[in-house]
């Protein structure tokens, strides 16, 4: 399944963590730190893949993966969401979302961390014959040229079942991407000079193929369920959803007095 892996990190620490969190301090999806942070990092390992990636695309923040990241997360499940697999469910832009889940005790939580332990796996990855000898996924999807879109939550959880294991005091963080990565049998990005295949309208940021009109979103959220967004063609149907409850009622009233004069 594109874009989609695990990791586990309860034991150890994966780089020196820029700060650390407690219960209380743990950021939600509108803070600006933790918004720059995961942005930050997700391109500075894109920006300095080797080799080097000729048509490797600017990642920007979008509140509407952010926002199923969040709801998802708020389960402490260790394992994937399995909407994202349906076109357009959970995104009005994407057909396929891709998603990257770190699991670790509290005190050891940065998005650095999670992200650089992702990013660590291209020790077990082979470019040139796309082989890897363990678990490369989370890399992969980081590193993944055509992925352009990341939203990231973090979830506080006292205990999250991971296979045999059990951490408690966990911190539950996961990324999702639009589009997804991760397809078999294709290389994450075409190596070459950097930016000398972005598309013509693009301009080379960092190494990387940046666009601001790319990068626009419309964002949409539904009116029943407010926790997940939804494909504009069902907002229509959301509204009546909410509305027509009160409009039957009132119907009955009407029809009610009718009769009753």
């Amino acid at each position: 399944m594109p874009g989609i892996t695990l990791a586990v990190t309860a034991w150890m620490l994966s780089v020196a963590s820029s700060y650390t969190h407690s219960v209380n301090s743990l950021p939600d999806i509108d803070n600006e730190a933790f918004i720059k942070d995961c942005v930050h990092f997700h391109n500075k390992f894109r920006s300095e893949v080797k080799p080097a990636a000729s048509d490797m695309l600017y990642m920007t923040w979008d509140p509407v993966l952010a926002q199923t990241a969040k709801t998802w997360a708020r389960n402490c499940w260790f394992e994937h969401n399995k909407e994202l697999h349906h076109p357009h469910k959970l995104h009005p832009n994407f057909t396929s979302l891709g998603e990257n889940i770190w699991t670790g005790s509290l005190p050891i939580f940065s998005v650095s961390s999670a992200i650089t332990n992702w990013y660590s796996e291209i020790q077990y990855y082979d470019f040139k014959t796309r082989n890897c000898n363990n678990v490369c996924g989370h890399y992969t999807q980081v590193v993944w040229a055509d992925t352009y879109k990341v939203g990231c939550a973090v979830q506080y959880c006292s205990a999250v079942v991971t296979g045999a294991n059990t951490i408690t005091n966990a911190a539950h963080f996961i990324c999702n991407y639009g589009p997804a990565g991760n397809y078999r049998g294709s290389w994450p990005y075409n190596k070459g000079s950097t930016c000398t295949a972005c598309s013509p309208n693009d301009k080379c940021l960092d190494n990387l193929c940046a666009n601001p009109q790319r990068d626009q979103t419309t964002r949409y959220y539904s009116i029943v369920y407010p926790d997940w967004p939804i494909y504009s063609r069902n907002i229509y149907l959301s509204r009546f959803l909410i509305v027509s409850p009160p409009v039957i009622i009132l119907i009955a009233l009407i029809t009610i007095l009718v009769k009753h004069r």
